[in-house]
């Protein structure tokens, strides 16, 4: 019973991020709205049959805003993770692999990355270069793989002493015939689980870090510059902040407790 209500819960996150992707593909190419279009004479509508969420303080759709925000995060959450997996993969499994003295000098190198914040990393590479998506992807996978690459580390590590591994050492096969047939399939979990955490981490920072004005930069339809463009009007105009806040918490709830069940059925 217990297995059955923790996959239903992931049936029913798996829709919902489902319905979100959609939203964020398909409907701004449907809409007749572009996202930066501004019209004076339709500033601050409410909802109606042409404009579901209403507008904003510029005239512009806020669903269809919203729809090119979620499309910016999800490509933030996907393509950073998909850095950080490949970098903490290759660096973590070279770490346990390789010789003590080797390990030693990645396992500080690591720490030594580790102790500098990871909001850190993001803002100065956003200072130095142009604020923008590339940026922020860059600076969330300067030290977003970390924790996953001391995980592959100690898992590597366990592994290289089975006899599998022996043997396959023994028999002349390359570091990575080894890490690709051996070591990964025996972390398939542990790596799921941990890449998909890290999307929902990279899409809140991305989202604070455009409240902020560092992010991604205007008139880009980011959830946190839209939260941020209708904090001013919070008192007069509650929904234009309510429905982008809604959405980041969604993508980011959903996300979360998808890897959390994931891991709890491992």
């Amino acid at each position: 019973m217990d297995w059955m209500n923790k996959k239903r819960k992931l049936n029913i996150y798996l829709i919902i991020i489902g319905v979100l992707f959609l939203m964020a593909v398909i409907v701004p190419v449907l809409s007749p709205y572009p996202y930066d279009a501004q019209e004076n004479t339709r500033q601050n509508l409410g909802i109606s049959a042409e404009h579901w969420f209403g507008t904003d303080k510029f005239g512009r759709d806020i669903f269809t805003r919203i729809c090119y925000g979620m499309r910016i995060s999800l490509l933030v959450g996907l393509l950073s993770s998909v850095c950080c997996f490949v970098i903490g993969v290759v660096v973590g499994a070279a770490a346990g692999w390789g010789h003590p003295a080797a390990d030693m000098v990645i396992l500080e190198a690591m720490n030594i990355i580790s102790a500098v914040p990871s909001m850190l990393y993001v803002i100065l590479i956003l200072l130095v270069f142009d604020a923008g998506v590339w940026s922020v992807i860059a600076g969330i996978s300067v030290s977003g793989w970390i924790e996953l690459a001391k995980m592959v580390r100690i898992e590597t590590r366990r592994i290289r002493q089975m006899d599998y591994c022996v043997a396959a050492r023994m028999m002349g096969l390359s570091f990575w015939r080894i890490l690709c047939r051996y070591i990964l399939p025996n972390e398939k979990e542990l790596l799921i689980v941990q890449t998909v955490l890290l999307i929902p981490r990279a899409i809140f920072t991305e989202a604070f870090l455009s409240f902020l004005g560092i992010g991604i930069a205007a008139p880009e339809a980011s959830l946190g510059t839209m939260i941020q463009d209708a904090r001013g009007l919070i008192w007069q105009y509650p929904s234009q902040m309510l429905y982008p806040v809604l959405v980041l918490a969604g993508l980011i709830l959903c996300l979360q407790n998808i890897g959390c069940v994931i891991e709890d059925e491992n």
